[in-house]
């Protein structure tokens, strides 16, 4: 373990005006956002997309680092240069996802565990000879009647703690995202109650497996009403109750909190984490590690067609800049109709 890299690059990804692009959709993911494109979703159709979003101008102004999926990682631009020689070119970090996705929790019907530790630590060699220099791994927690049960959060938390170990190990910073679905009709209240014991049982298990809190990135849901939630939570309330869940929760000592945008719009994505940096006394960088939130404006400007990549790269350097003005909670609603 490299302990001046691990603190270096953690502090380099939560990096005041920047935030970190979810590029990791895996290939029934992506299929389905190019299905909305009429776009075949093809190796070499992926491949485009992504060096559109990894060479956009002015992109590394307010993109620290980006997230890759294993076969992106493994692709290259059109010059022929590696995507993550591409990044790093640009100060730009590679990351990897190494979770093998959320399968089902045998004897807790509806509940979910992400598998993915076997072999763990000889994919995160090869990953960080690829030039990765941060992972990634998700855990789900989703809120129903009669769950999330404690057994399925401390089974999450055991989970990425032990991720999280074997990152450190490798030199390797781990972003820790421990979801709570927005997906429901459940209350912001219940929202915050459920984030609540799952960062206090993430964190139990972080400290069991000593993991060098310096060195990593929390990457949580915001607390915020379900979507199917009749009492939908103004942008504000939004702001306050995960601002102080996280108060009671992370320890002073973790660099940053990359947020995850959970399928809200963009626009809401982008004003609510303005808000929360607003407040004031932050022990961490509130940042923001966004994949649709990021990439919609772009997908719907370039629609795979080659004739519009010069406008996909201006549609994602925009969000990605306004972004980066909610860094520092100069972002406003207004922004949104203003000339890109």
């Amino acid at each position: 373990m490299d302990i001046q890299e691990l603190d270096k690059n953690a502090a380099a990804m939560v990096a005041r005006g920047k935030g970190i692009l979810a590029a990791d959709e895996s290939t029934g993911t992506i299929k389905k956002r190019f299905d909305k494109i009429s776009l075949e979703s093809t190796s070499e159709s992926r491949r485009a997309y992504r060096e559109l979003l990894f060479t956009a101008a002015d992109a590394e102004k307010y993109i620290s680092g980006v997230i890759l999926y294993d076969e992106t990682i493994r692709q290259q631009a059109a010059d022929g240069k590696p995507f993550p020689q591409v990044l790093a070119a640009r100060g730009i970090l590679p990351g990897i996802k190494v979770d093998a996705g959320a399968k089902a929790l045998a004897g807790f019907p509806g509940e979910t565990v992400t598998e993915g530790l076997d072999g763990l630590r000889e994919r995160l060699a090869e990953y960080r000879g690829l030039g990765a220099r941060f992972a990634k791994w998700r855990a789900v927690i989703d809120i129903g009647a009669g769950i999330p049960t404690a057994n399925c959060i401390a089974a999450n938390a055991e989970a990425l703690a032990r991720y999280a170990a074997l990152c450190q190990e490798a030199s390797i910073v781990p972003i820790v995202e421990p979801e709570v679905l927005m997906d429901g009709d459940h209350t912001i209240d219940r929202c915050e109650e459920v984030t609540d014991a799952t960062l206090e049982t993430v964190f139990d298990a972080l400290f069991r497996h000593r993991i060098r809190l310096e060195g990593m990135v929390l990457k949580p849901n915001m607390v915020i009403a379900g979507k199917k939630c009749a009492q939908q939570a103004r942008p504000q309330q939004v702001a306050d109750a995960t601002v102080r869940c996280l108060r009671r929760r992370v320890p002073a000592a973790v660099p940053g909190i990359a947020f995850l945008s959970g399928g809200q719009s963009e626009a809401d994505a982008t004003l609510h984490l303005s808000l929360m940096n607003r407040a004031r006394d932050l022990p961490w960088q509130l940042s923001f590690s966004y994949g649709r939130a990021l990439q919609q404006s772009a997908l719907d400007a370039w629609k795979g067609k080659s004739a519009n990549f010069a406008a996909g790269q201006k549609a994602f350097a925009r969000r990605a800049k306004l972004n980066g003005l909610a860094r520092d909670g100069s972002y406003e609603a207004a922004m949104e109709q203003a000339a890109a």
